[in-house]
C-alpha cells in the first residue's frame, strides 16, 4: 500500500499539475492557430502533438497520486 502524502507534496503535486494544465492548454491554442495557417509546418505541428500528450499522460500520473484509489 503506497504511503500517504504529506501536505506539502500535496501541494507540490497541485502545482505541479496547475502548471502542466495550463501548458497543455496553451499547446491546445498554438496547435489550433498552427492548423489554420496557410502553411502548415507538419513537423512542428507534430512536435507540438506528442508534447500535449506526455503533459496529458503527466496529468493522468499526477491526478491518480492526488486521488487516492477507492478500491484499494
Amino acid at each position: 500500500m503506497p504511503e500517504q502524502l504529506t501536505i506539502e507534496e500535496r501541494q507540490k503535486l497541485e502545482q505541479r499539475l496547475y502548471e502542466l494544465k495550463q501548458e497543455h492548454r496553451d499547446l491546445d491554442d498554438v496547435i489550433n492557430r498552427i492548423l489554420h495557417a496557410p502553411d502548415v509546418e507538419e513537423l512542428q505541428l507534430k512536435r507540438f502533438k506528442k508534447r500535449k500528450l506526455m503533459l496529458k499522460d503527466t496529468i493522468a500520473r499526477i491526478e491518480d497520486n492526488l486521488i487516492p484509489d477507492i478500491l484499494a
